[in-house]
């Protein structure tokens, strides 16, 4: 039980809070940033490639400005320039040395953006660099009393470490330049392809098990009613109890406590915060992928003896040779992962114990009707939009959105994240799907399956099959969505929640099953016991 009762736990924390999927932003909107014309750029993330002695030694990255012509997105287009540092080296007023053709690197401050951009252009430079003050980038507008903002150079802004970085190398070399383009991101990156075969393959193993752990137990119950067993005379008392159903009041409180979470994430965020859920992740990793192994290896009749045979671990209780015989194995593959979750492969060992801690999550917690899981789906479609759209007015950032990515960390997010490398993508990155995406629907799913085989209805005259399909759906009209807003993030569960919640209530309506299936969710099944009775008289 104790199994259980933790699984139920890190599902209503931890699991649940990161709901979103989402590839690194290349243009950022901004609705505060002034437009006008001439000044209406959209703020665009620009690669500047350093070459050394005619040799490539690094990359930077930069971002736009709101004023100055669209940036180039192909590099082999992408001119070679010598870079100059400006006298003076805040560019506020006309440079002493020869910029003609050159690219001109300045700092940030004593006067506007858009006077350096005029100064340089005046001076002849090919492109503009501002070197900020901050290690982050920042946005660059025009001031609202500028007339002259019709500057034809690019203008980037990079970074105060770059900066220094490329000052250094212009120190000891007089042969620097650099190249500045903003390449595209792909239509479609493979990554995404199988991101979604993930999510729908973790979905399909988790209900089939949780479909025949039903069934068994169902069965096992029969027969212990035939037996006479008088405390299972009761219909009520014909349920398993290593499960947890979900009820209404869990389904509301499931979102709130979320909510909390959620929000503590954010303010909280911090290099140490991460690494303290990285541990967290790593004990629920290691529960999950225990549960999945022993559970595989047990349907070999090698392992039969051991799965069977049980010992007494002090302070853990009852415990089978099979599972102790895995612990080690497992503990070793979490420890491992979070020892060098920094590395570029660490995601495989992180998407392995998060699709064993899901699918096990999904094997154990249940939704016991429809009801039930409406209102668990609803409050989750509104917690979505709420923390991915609607948080930007009280927090002026997506609470969601800088959670996931762990701003401000030093990390590359929070691990609650299914996540593969986008392949094809110049920018890189990764395509990512949280948890909550995939146990939330997952939970209606597996009840689908699991309303199925105890009614023994097929697949076609089934509900399983359509609500898999639903999901299927729902979860590619996300990553469209996804691509159609140049990789900002979205609340999946936007297009999910309609995609599957509609299907099965719309298809049970027009079958005859809604009423049973919203309130009791399983089919009848008269009591042996009690059959047997009447039988005898």
């Amino acid at each position: 039980m104790d199994r259980v009762v933790y699984s139920s736990f890190y599902a209503v924390t931890l699991l649940f809070c990161c709901s979103i999927a989402f590839a690194d932003d290349i243009v950022h909107q901004d609705d505060i940033a002034p437009k006008r014309p001439g000044c209406d750029n959209d703020f665009v993330l620009v690669k500047v490639p350093v070459w050394v002695n005619g040799k490539e030694i690094m990359e930077f990255v930069g971002v736009g400005a709101r004023f100055g012509p669209n940036l180039v997105s192909k590099e082999k287009r992408a001119n070679q320039t010598k870079v100059t540092l400006a006298d003076p080296p805040d560019c506020c007023s006309k440079p002493k040395n020869k910029l003609v053709g050159d690219v001109i690197l300045v700092h940030r401050g004593n006067c506007s953006f858009v006077t350096k951009g005029n100064i340089a252009e005046a001076a002849g430079a090919s492109a503009l660099l501002i070197i900020n003050s901050e290690k982050e980038l920042f946005k660059m507008v025009c001031e609202a009393n500028e007339t002259d903002v019709s500057i034809r150079i690019p203008v980037v802004m990079l970074p105060k470490d770059a900066g220094v970085s490329l000052k250094q190398n212009m120190a000891n070399t007089s042969n620097v330049s650099i190249q500045i383009y903003s390449p595209q991101r792909p239509e479609v990156d493979v990554a995404e392809v199988f991101l979604w075969l993930m999510a729908v393959g973790t979905i399909l193993c988790a209900s089939y098990w949780s479909a025949w752990s039903a069934r068994e137990a169902a069965i096992e119950q029969d027969k212990l009613l035939k037996d006479g067993c008088e405390e299972y005379v009761c219909e009520e008392n014909c349920h398993s109890s290593g499960f947890v159903d979900i009820n209404t009041t869990s389904a509301v409180l499931f979102v709130v406590v979320a909510s909390c979470f959620l929000l503590m994430l954010y303010k909280l965020m911090s290099y140490w915060f991460i690494e303290i859920l990285v541990v967290v992740f790593c004990i629920g990793g290691v529960e999950g992928l225990q549960t999945c192994v022993v559970a595989l290896l047990s349907c070999f009749r090698w392992f039969e003896n051991a799965s069977e045979t049980f010992v007494k671990v002090p302070c853990v209780g009852a415990v089978s040779y099979l599972t102790l015989a895995v612990s080690p194995f497992c503990i070793s593959f979490a420890v491992l992962w979070a020892l060098f979750h920094h590395v570029s492969f660490a995601w495989i060992g992180q998407d392995i114990l998060g699709i064993a801690l899901i699918i096990t999550v999904l094997q154990i917690v249940r939704v016991p009707n429809l009801k039930v899981g409406t209102v668990l789906l609803g409050c989750a479609f509104l917690y979505d939009i709420f923390w991915v759209f609607i948080s930007k007015l009280w927090f002026h950032k997506s609470v969601m959105i800088v959670v996931a990515r762990g701003d401000g960390s030093g990390e590359d997010g929070i691990p609650m994240l299914l996540k593969i490398p986008r392949m094809f993508d110049p920018w890189g990155g990764y395509s990512i799907i949280g948890f909550g995406d995939i146990i939330l629907p997952g939970l209606l799913v597996a009840f689908s399956l699991r309303y199925d085989w105890l009614s023994n209805k097929s697949l076609k005259n089934g509900y399983f099959i359509w609500a898999m399909i639903a999901y299927g759906l729902g979860l590619l009209v996300t990553y469209i969505a996804l691509n159609m807003m140049d990789g900002h993030g979205q609340p999946a569960l936007l297009y999910i929640v309609p995609f599957t919640l509609g299907t099965l209530i719309t298809l049970a309506k027009k079958r005859g099953d809604l009423k049973h299936l919203w309130t009791r969710g399983e089919p009848d099944r008269p009591c042996p016991h009690v059959q047997l009775r009447q039988d005898e008289q």
